[in-house]
């Protein structure tokens, strides 16, 4: 493999930093998202704990803290906010009181439809642009999981 010498990014300009073109992309994806999450009446963090729990309901809220790299102070009035919208129910375990159970209600399933809608859009878009919406996928899954196993500052 070859080796990337820091002076190498010296004087690049912003957009030349991976950095900031996922940052672009996510502010992007914001964007095109905010209207139909308006209409369905859920923020852009709800509507990724309805897609975990779509994925595989009744998770704790350890879990689901795991599945999307939130914190519980996130999280948790997150999912209060969620439960007042009559989405989702949180009960504590019977078997371990000191987790709580976080389930889709009738309601939060209902919206499933319009979240694979909106999922049909975004891949809609990909494919008008004649890019691989999966090769797409495994790239920033790959990013994520090297930049997990890194420390900043160390170049191995």
């Amino acid at each position: 493999m070859d080796e990337v010498k820091s002076d190498e990014f010296q004087g690049l300009g912003l957009d030349h930093h991976l950095c900031f073109a996922i940052y672009k992309a996510n502010h992007a994806f914001n964007r095109f998202y905010k209207p139909v999450l308006k209409d369905l009446g859920v923020t852009y963090p709800q509507y990724l704990t309805l897609l975990a729990l779509y994925e595989k309901d009744r998770r704790c809220v350890s879990e689901l803290g795991e599945r999307l790299f939130l914190e519980s102070n996130t999280l948790t009035p997150l999912l209060k906010r969620l439960e007042e919208m009559g989405l989702v129910s949180r009960q504590r375990s019977k078997e371990d009181e000191r987790q709580v159970i976080v389930s889709l209600t009738e309601q939060g399933r209902a919206l499933n439809s319009d979240v694979v809608e909106m999922q049909h859009c975004t891949m809609v878009q990909f494919k008008e642009a004649g890019e691989t919406f999966q090769q797409l996928v495994q790239q920033l899954n790959s990013v994520q999981e090297k930049l997990s196993v890194a420390k900043a500052g160390d170049p191995s």
